[in-house]
């Protein structure tokens, strides 16, 4: 493990301390075990409590002999501070542990949490650690976690390195770990390779989904356009001088209609050499694939396209039918968020008054371009 600075030193208060405030040990009969630490503190503890508390402890005094003069057995641990080990005992006995100790010992405790198999101060390690997590120690931690077999510990560690990565590679524990831990930078850097790709797939996704809402709203402002009229565009016999409510997505309806307007009057239109006019037989092409009315539909040529699609459906492109699909579940979502239906009863029975044709839109007047990417068909 990396090295990291731990004071080791053993002091009157700790011994204070580790009398359990007369609450546990000194209440009950004479200890018959000792614990040995690394510093100058021999513990006493009580066999039956430590067994209770740890199962490794308990094949441990199984195994062990009683020394013949004192009569008690004898638990070595070393490795960590004798106030770890100190703390370590008292949640034995007392199944708490104060901030300080926590504070100062977390990873010590960990570890001891671990090789004794103390599932309750290993949960709250773990938790004490992941809150202390900072650049300096996620290293550390991410090691020990590693080595305790702590996997929440873990992820946050990882998620912590991928967020501040520029940070913590400016560190000597990271310099360590090139050098003497390949596994773990390797680990390290798999895991920031996955969080980015994950970044770029839910941004693709995301961009997506806004494509299929904005021609989701683009197919609702050709139904509108075709139907009532807008301000460049109305139907032959709808009175262009009829005041009409503000129009809800009056960007994607100034693009629409200035492509309406281009696509009446361009000569290339037919043999596909405008790219403007190919995205408005795609955007035609898309409504007829979306539209549910049969013989009163007002949006130009849906039924021949409708009609078209029904003969050519053995040889259907399979992308298209993933953007139709795609497009009308961005418009059931969005309709969640518009609860007023798209044709009232009074429109329903209007329209079915009017046939499939182009020659009932007409031209108002010339309005300012508007390049709106719900136009696009991509």
């Amino acid at each position: 493990m990396c090295p990291t600075k731990f004071s080791d030193g053993f002091s009157a208060k700790s011994v204070e301390n580790f009398q359990f405030s007369g609450k546990v040990a000194g209440d009950m009969p004479g200890t018959d075990v000792t614990i040995v630490t690394s510093g100058v503190l021999r513990i006493s503890a009580h066999s039956h409590i430590l067994a209770m508390a740890s199962p490794v402890m308990e094949k441990i005094l199984e195994k062990s002999k009683r020394n013949m003069k004192t009569g008690e057995k004898t638990i070595p641990i070393f490795g960590v501070p004798s106030d770890a080990v100190s703390s370590f005992v008292r949640f034995l006995y007392s199944l708490s542990c104060t901030e300080e100790e926590m504070d100062k010992y977390g990873i010590h405790l960990l570890a001891l949490s671990h090789v004794f198999s103390v599932p309750k101060l290993k949960q709250k390690c773990t938790k004490a650690l992941a809150i202390g997590l900072t650049i300096e120690n996620v290293i550390d931690v991410l090691q020990l976690a590693r080595l305790c077999d702590a996997p929440d510990l873990r992820l946050k560690g990882l998620r912590l390195v991928a967020s501040k990565f520029k940070a913590v590679k400016k560190t000597e524990a990271w310099r360590f770990v090139q050098k003497n831990d390949p596994l773990l930078e390797l680990d390290i850097l798999q895991f920031i390779d996955e969080v980015e790709s994950r970044k770029k797939r839910t941004k693709r996704q995301k961009d997506e989904n806004q494509l299929y809402k904005q021609l989701s709203e683009a197919m609702e402002c050709l139904a509108h356009i075709c139907t009532e009229g807008c301000t460049n565009v109305v139907p032959y016999d709808v009175d262009p001088n009829k005041k009409k409510e503000p129009c809800k997505r009056f960007a994607t309806c100034q693009g629409l209609q200035m492509l309406i307007r281009h696509f009446a009057t361009c000569k290339k239109r037919v043999n596909g050499g405008c790219s403007r006019c190919k995205r408005m037989w795609q955007l035609l092409k898309l409504h007829a694939s979306m539209c549910e009315l049969v013989d009163f539909c007002r949006v130009p040529l849906c039924r021949q396209f409708k009609t078209k699609m029904e003969q050519e459906k053995k040889g259907d492109d399979t992308k298209w039918r993933v953007l139709v699909r795609k497009v009308l579940l961005a418009k059931t979502i969005s309709s969640l968020s518009w609860p007023t239906s798209k044709y009232p009863p009074h429109q329903l029975a209007k329209l079915r008054t009017y046939s499939c044709d182009a020659s009932h839109l007409q031209g108002i007047k010339e309005g300012p371009y508007f390049a709106n990417c719900a136009t696009q068909v991509c």
